[in-house]
């Protein structure tokens, strides 16, 4: 993990970041980035890549597991619930991001969730996560997954 914050994406130049086009576009390419890593993370290095989009304090919150309070924590949950199982697809249309003056931005949206096994996405949800750009990288601070049911 000690290269977890070498990954994560540098930033547009502030001027750029603060356009609202930018904006989205940048917080878009950085959600396919960390879920990317997501959706391989059983593969050799995909883990740590996926964990250097989070910041070491990083929150995280699920309505059906908790919460954790670590990256650690959170990428222990990931290694261990996640890889192999199942993948994360954004649902199109659904990433609205709004800028936070001085830190970052907010992205909201919805994901489903796919089985390796069967190849069926079965599940739905809801998210919003907060990503923090500091020193030339994006990070993310607060995840929240929320509302999980069944895919129509």
């Amino acid at each position: 993990m000690a290269n977890a914050n070498a990954d994560a994406k540098q930033a547009p130049k502030p001027e750029a970041a603060a356009e609202p086009n930018q904006l989205y576009n940048t917080v878009a390419e950085l959600d396919t980035l960390v879920f990317a890593a997501f959706n391989r993370c059983a593969e050799p290095g995909q883990l740590d890549k996926h964990a250097g989009f989070f910041a070491p304090d990083v929150e995280f919150y699920h309505d059906n597991g908790g919460v954790t309070w670590t990256r650690d924590e959170m990428i222990a949950g990931t290694r261990n619930n996640v890889c192999g199982k199942f993948s994360r697809e954004l649902v199109a249309g659904s990433l609205k991001v709004y800028p936070i003056k001085g830190f970052g931005a907010i992205a909201q949206g919805s994901h489903r969730f796919c089985q390796f096994a069967s190849g069926k996405c079965e599940g739905l949800a809801d998210f919003t996560m907060i990503w923090r750009e500091q020193e030339g990288k994006w990070q993310l601070t607060r995840v929240l997954s929320y509302g999980h049911r069944p895919a129509p």
